[in-house]
């Protein structure tokens, strides 16, 4: 073979079609699929109509796939289906969790050490806007409201069992205490006594 773009022997258009949408990022049209692989267009067209026909369960004695092959915005690409969303957003949060990002790691430290805490409370301590921050944390089920002052209508936040799950902990309590990790003073601001 003198291409990369020759097909391999013995791998059908479908396996490689698959091979390829499922580590795709953004939706790939028949075109970018053809080029790719080598392949004639109208031969890559009926390969994914046969593959969607597949995942669907099309077909006796076919099962349907939690996954499926969509067209959007031009492309093709693999994605869940709608009904399994619980399923992996269940998944991402407690299995797979992303990292959070040093703003999201302090606040969560305020949280976790003076909770519950308003959105006010933690944007005085850090001295910085949180909204964002915040909707993140809830978002991904580190932390939850707590309850709404009455008076000020100030929502309180504090922290949830996965987080403690994701810790390794069983309380808060085996959190290490700040205190020794404070500077005490002494040497006034910046270092100047």
């Amino acid at each position: 073979m003198e291409s990369g773009l020759e097909p391999e022997l013995g791998l059908s258009l479908e396996r490689r079609l698959e091979a390829v949408l499922i580590v795709a990022e953004e939706p790939l049209s028949i075109v970018n699929l053809a080029t790719s692989l080598g392949a004639p267009v109208p031969a890559v067209r009926q390969s994914i109509e046969r593959l969607v026909a597949d995942y669907d369960g099309e077909g006796e004695g076919k099962v349907r796939r939690g996954f499926e092959l969509r067209e959007v915005g031009g492309g093709w690409r693999i994605y869940v289906r709608p009904e399994f969303d619980s399923v992996v957003s269940n998944f991402v949060l407690t299995q797979n969790p992303s990292k959070l990002s040093q703003a999201a790691l302090e606040t969560l430290a305020v949280i976790a050490y003076k909770q519950p805490i308003s959105r006010g409370q933690i944007a005085a301590i850090r001295a910085v806007n949180v909204d964002s921050v915040v909707r993140t944390l809830v978002s991904r089920g580190l932390i939850t409201e707590a309850y709404t002052d009455s008076e000020t209508g100030a929502i309180h936040f504090e922290t949830t069992d996965l987080l403690l799950t994701q810790l390794g902990i069983n309380s808060l309590d085996e959190l290490p205490h700040i205190s020794p990790l404070l500077d005490d003073g002494a040497e006034g601001f910046d270092g100047v006594a």
